[in-house]
């Protein structure tokens, strides 16, 4: 058994630990990721070899400018990296030239996504000014235009793109799905000597309704990489299927996310679920959680959904990882978990400096355990980690950095003393590497 123990004290052994927990820098387990069209959306890039990108839409009025401002800001603050707004009447048309003009005021650069509806092509043409202001046009091909106008209309906004030099996100969902298109596949499946049920049917006639409206939209002028497809659904299993079929027929850039997620954790289960399933198969160039907010809720909780989603698979690092264990007949006391979020809201307060003074922040690894059992190995995986005292032991806390035992806190004050020395370590870590790289 001595040899299990050297062994398990090699620093061979402890680097190979660490990156099987945290992954190392350019490291991933997902599928090789799938080729697309790289789309350049005011600076932001959806596809080719860019990041999968976080986005998220507001639920305000867009004629209410302030309150529309105020929306995007926070977004755009919680890592929003494209924000969309609906464009329903003429009255929010007018308004999206000084919402972009406030924002920028603030400093705030996110591009806006005009969500356009039924009448998309009339409100673009009559509001130059919104034209110009949006970074993208979204259209849905299922209500774009019915029978006759449904081309006629659906031209009209891709040629304002055009005009304008917007990217275009042809975004179809079941809910809205062009009719016509699917009756046709039912009749041609009804009469085929091998039917398939109605479900793979749905399936085809989604990604016909993308496949079909982007070629269309080529066949008017517009290049591969000016277009985005999205095919929403609000099952699980569906949106693997479709998007499945999508990325095995285009190379468009894709959005992914499941429509209609839902509340609270049904939503985030359901959304994690479906796009990371997609996500491993290298799947996705960016994506959103729909979640349905609480009343009065925050909506900034669907851009954390989704960074976490990205971090957690080891795709993106948007903020230091905190590691926590759940609790047991051990830690009767609340002290861990009090720590656990005091942490966690120190860094979520602080990112917004720490991004801009010390980059590379992100990849920080903590860990704030509980007891003796897991705490002091978890703690020195991490960067920096305390293991506090379960129920009936020592009231002692040693914290970790780097791996190795550096010192250990007592008293009233641990969260208040930890906290500092968090600062203290990020500010050598990353303050002085960044100096010293200037």
């Amino acid at each position: 058994m001595a040899g299990i123990a050297d062994l398990s004290t090699a620093p061979k052994l402890k680097k190979a630990l660490r990156e099987a927990k945290f992954g190392r820098e350019g490291f991933n387990m997902t599928a090789s990721r799938r080729l697309s069209a790289a789309v350049n959306i005011d600076g932001v890039i959806v596809g080719g070899n860019a990041p999968v990108v976080v986005q998220s839409m507001t639920n305000t009025d867009t004629a209410d400018i302030a309150a529309t401002v105020a929306q995007v800001a926070a977004l755009a603050r919680a890592g929003s990296e494209l924000v969309r707004v609906t464009v329903d009447r003429d009255e929010a048309a007018k308004a999206l030239p000084h919402i972009r003009d406030q924002l920028r005021a603030q400093g705030c650069q996110v591009p806006l996504v005009g969500d356009f509806h039924y009448n998309g092509h009339t409100l673009l043409s009559e509001n130059p000014a919104c034209a110009e202001a949006l970074a993208k046009y979204r259209i849905n091909p299922g209500n774009v235009g019915f029978k006759d106008k449904k081309d006629r209309q659906f031209s009209a906004i891709i040629e304002l793109a055009l005009r304008y030099a917007k990217p275009v996100r042809i975004g179809v969902n079941w809910g809205s799905l062009d009719q016509q298109l699917l009756t046709r596949l039912m009749d041609e499946n009804a009469n085929s000597p091998t039917p398939k049920d109605a479900r793979a049917v749905m399936h085809e006639a989604i990604v016909q309704s993308a496949l079909l409206s982007a070629a269309r939209a080529e066949e008017l002028g517009m290049k591969p990489e000016h277009i985005v497809i999205s095919a929403k659904v609000s099952a699980v299993q569906d949106l693997i299927s479709v998007y499945t079929m999508l990325a095995e027929r285009c190379q468009y850039a894709l959005h992914v996310g499941l429509t209609e997620a839902g509340m609270g954790s049904k939503g985030i289960v359901a959304s994690s679920a479906a796009m990371g399933v997609l996500l491993q198969s290298g799947i996705g160039d960016t994506i959103r959680f729909s979640l349905t907010p609480e009343p009065g809720g925050d909506r900034t909780l669907e851009v954390r959904a989704a960074q976490e989603l990205l971090q957690t698979m080891g795709l993106r690092s948007f903020v230091p990882i905190v590691a926590a264990c759940p609790g047991c007949g051990r830690t009767t006391s609340t002290v861990f978990q009090e720590l656990a979020r005091d942490v966690q809201d120190m860094i979520r307060d602080r990112m917004p400096e720490w991004k801009t003074r010390y980059p590379g922040v992100e990849t920080l690894n903590l860990a704030v355990m509980g007891c003796i059992v897991n705490g002091p190995g978890e703690s020195k995986h991490a960067d920096i980690g305390i293991s506090l005292p379960g129920t009936g032991e020592q009231p002692s806390a040693p914290v970790f950095i780097d791996g190795k035992k550096a010192l250990v806190l007592r008293g009233p004050n641990i969260a208040e003393e930890f906290k500092n020395i968090l600062e203290d370590y990020i500010e050598r870590r990353f303050g002085a590497a960044n100096r010293k790289a200037g």
